[in-house]
């Protein structure tokens, strides 16, 4: 049954996008309207989403997170509330991204309530501008991960367009247009404190990193060269750049290098070290649109972060033998070792070297309007193994959205989606946009 809480959150989310009764007849509708295209903007979302899972009981990571409950199955309904929007004048702006959500499961209730941005924008000509406050600054040129976002939260490939939540920061922009081969040149500087209650997720605290981005638009093609240096998180360099080769076709490419890299790694005797390295990331990819408007998003990525065929084989085969542990003695010290392990390394979303990206959609095919069927493929290059999520989306209806998607996970023992926690996951999400 589903929770209070989540009937709360949805009457709470609707009340807040709902008209006031009779506010349309007050005679200071107009200058109110008029003031808020001037100096106002906000919209948002309402979202209901309904799950159902069908758990990997063989697999790894489903050991790990229900070896002492085992489950065939999970059911999962939530709601989030999402707002944004902008207050303007003539030099000064303050943005906002703001997201509340709640979910229940057979498992328990868990919400959050995250401020993702608030910052405000000072411009004092067109060719400086700074920014001071919790902001995102989408640095790269990929769709589905992008290396180069030395500082920006990852993205989820599974949904790549979803807001991140930003840090708190300061940015200094100088752009300069020309009127040779060279369009356009634009700098971007940016300071990142890390300390307590500030930004403490990114890195060693008690610091105050430095970050730049030099834009170049030279003859239709983007260019960034990018630099992150810092205490909290080690020195890194990044190059990416995107262009059109027709009205319908681009690419895009990223290059990142840190020179020395850290990670925890199991050894083959059992052991777990610190191991150091020099890692070079990149990526390249392309979309494409056909004249029937099908596009296709095409990624390669490079994850020289990532762990072997051998290393990834190494952590199941430890949970292998927790699980054998367990059932013998009821003893979960393996289990919970793996857990440590698992942690911001063997467990992360993507943890291997080589992958592919594919997204097909298609708009109103066969004249169907308002409907767009599509299908998502990230393959690991390594193993073999896979997600495929086809989907359907529906918006037939002024400001409403319907998302249907289905996700396949399949590989074979001891590759990276064989061992997920899930066998497959049907999704069911409804929005309401405003």
């Amino acid at each position: 049954m589903l929770h209070r809480r989540l009937i709360s959150l949805l009457a709470a989310a609707l009340a807040l996008v709902s008209p006031l009764p009779g506010a349309a007849a007050e005679e200071y509708s107009f200058e109110l309207e008029e003031f808020s295209q001037k100096s106002v903007q906000w919209g948002g979302y309402v979202e209901l989403k309904g799950e159902h899972l069908a758990i990997n009981d063989s697999g790894a990571l489903a050991r790990l997170a229900w070896y002492g409950e085992p489950r065939a199955e999970l059911d999962r309904l939530g709601a989030t509330l999402q707002l944004d929007g902008s207050f303007r004048t003539k030099m000064v702006s303050f943005n906002w991204l703001a997201q509340a959500s709640g979910r229940q499961d057979q498992e328990q209730w868990a919400d959050d309530a995250d401020i993702f941005a608030a910052y405000a924008s000072l411009k004092p000509s067109p060719l400086v501008s700074l920014d001071l406050g919790k902001k995102v600054f989408r640095w790269g040129k990929g769709y589905a991960w992008s290396p180069v976002a030395f500082i920006d939260r990852p993205k989820d490939p599974n949904n790549p367009e979803e807001a991140l939540e930003g840090y708190i920061g300061a940015g200094l922009d100088l752009i300069k247009s020309f009127s040779g081969p060279l369009q356009t040149v634009a700098l971007t500087t940016v300071a990142l404190p890390v300390g307590r209650d500030v930004n403490e997720d990114f890195g060693e605290p008690h610091n105050i990193n430095l970050a730049a981005k030099l834009y170049l638009l030279y003859q239709d093609v983007d260019i960034d060269f990018l630099l992150y240096s810092g205490n909290s998180r080690t020195t890194r360099y990044g190059l990416d750049f995107s262009t059109n080769l027709a009205a319908h076709f681009e690419i895009h490419a990223e290059l990142a290098h840190i020179p020395r890299q850290s990670r925890r790694l199991l050894r083959a005797d059992g052991l777990v070290e610190m191991e150091e390295f020099a890692d070079t990331s990149y990526l390249l990819g392309l979309r494409y649109l056909t004249e029937n408007e099908i596009t296709a998003i095409i990624e390669y990525y490079h994850n020289d972060d990532g762990y072997s065929e051998a290393e990834q084989a190494r952590f199941y085969g430890l949970v292998a033998e927790a699980h054998q542990l367990y059932e013998a003695t009821a003893d979960n010290s393996l289990y919970l070792r793996a857990d440590q392990l698992s942690r911001g390394a063997y467990g992360q979303p993507q943890l291997g070297r080589n992958y592919l990206y594919a997204r097909l959609t298609w708009k109103e095919p066969f004249e169907l309007l308002y409907f767009t069927p599509g299908c998502t493929a990230i393959v690991n290059l390594d193993d073999d193994s896979f997600s495929l999520s086809p989907e359907a989306v529906y918006s037939g209806f002024t400001n409403w959205e319907l998302r249907l998607r289905f996700t396949l996970l399949a590989g074979a023992d001891l590759s990276e989606y064989g061992e997920k926690q899930n066998d497959n996951r049907l999704e069911l999400r409804l929005r309401y946009f405003f």
